[in-house]
């Protein structure tokens, strides 16, 4: 009986490392190595050519991105399986502009007529060949799953409008105040988001996926409900958070800059 529990006891143990655990150690070295900051954080540059010089180690990540199942995958805690979607996403975005580098200047250059890149089926993950737009929209945003709007300044599309990618890799253990960073980061990007008089410029990111920041996330029903709770990193006044609440500050949405989000000479 001693001898049954104790294999039980092992079993369980055994499972909940597994479920815990994911090894981004390879894709958090080439972010430390080639990703540069600059600022505060607010912006960050990608040294592709670093990348695709280190491209057998970024493809060796992707194997291991490629080699979990989906019930593996399901089995972990959902701070682990939103972290192992965030670098996936931008692992393989990376990927993606490699096939065209240097000869590219955007993402968007990657698409077609008919498909954009983000539909562009070419992820084996958990079982399925997959799309960017499948890891974002069919597991990242969907319906029932994780539902935290500050991912969308931790997924990176290349572009010099996204939000910075982290010069490290996302992990379960401090996914809250890596999103939290990624956040205060992005806000405080005056390119991205500012108050100029009477109206407030912020990035087209919260017009695309306003919905997002309205469900009740943290008690936000409102994107000026959002603003006023991140007004430090907006710059934001106390009187310019009530004017804001009160609708006397007109908000605008900034175009978005689709250059590759590479390095530049200084």
């Amino acid at each position: 009986m001693r001898k049954l529990l104790f294999l039980c006891l092992l079993l369980a143990s055994s499972i909940n490392v597994q479920a815990a655990a994911f090894n981004h150690s390879d894709w958090d070295a080439l972010l430390k190595k080639h990703v540069i900051t600059v600022g505060q954080g607010e912006v960050t540059q990608v040294d592709y050519a670093g990348m695709a010089a280190d491209r057998s180690d970024l493809k060796n990540y992707l194997s291991s991105l490629s080699a979990t199942g989906m019930q593996q995958f399901e089995s972990w805690p959902e701070q682990a399986q939103l972290a192992f979607l965030i670098n996936a996403y931008n692992a393989w975005t990376i990927e993606l502009i490699l096939t065209a580098y240097p000869d590219i200047e955007s993402i968007k250059e990657l698409g077609s007529l008919f498909q954009s890149p983000w539909k562009k089926e070419f992820i084996p993950l958990l079982g399925e060949v997959r799309s960017l737009d499948d890891i974002e929209h069919g597991f990242i945003r969907a319906e029932g799953r994780y539902q935290n709007p500050y991912i969308h300044f931790a997924v990176n599309c290349a572009s010099i409008g996204c939000p910075a990618l982290l010069p490290e890799a996302y992990s379960a253990k401090t996914l809250d105040r890596q999103l939290k960073e990624a956040t205060a980061n992005f806000l405080r990007d005056r390119s991205r988001n500012r108050l100029e008089g009477q109206t407030l410029k912020i990035s087209s990111i919260f017009k695309w996926y306003r919905q997002d920041f309205e469900r009740g996330w943290e008690g936000f029903h409102s994107l000026e409900a959002f603003f006023s709770e991140h007004s430090e990193s907006l710059d934001l006044s106390a009187a310019d958070v009530k004017r804001l609440l009160a609708g006397d500050i007109e908000v605008e949405y900034l175009d978005y800059d689709w250059r590759l989000n590479g390095k530049r000479s200084r």
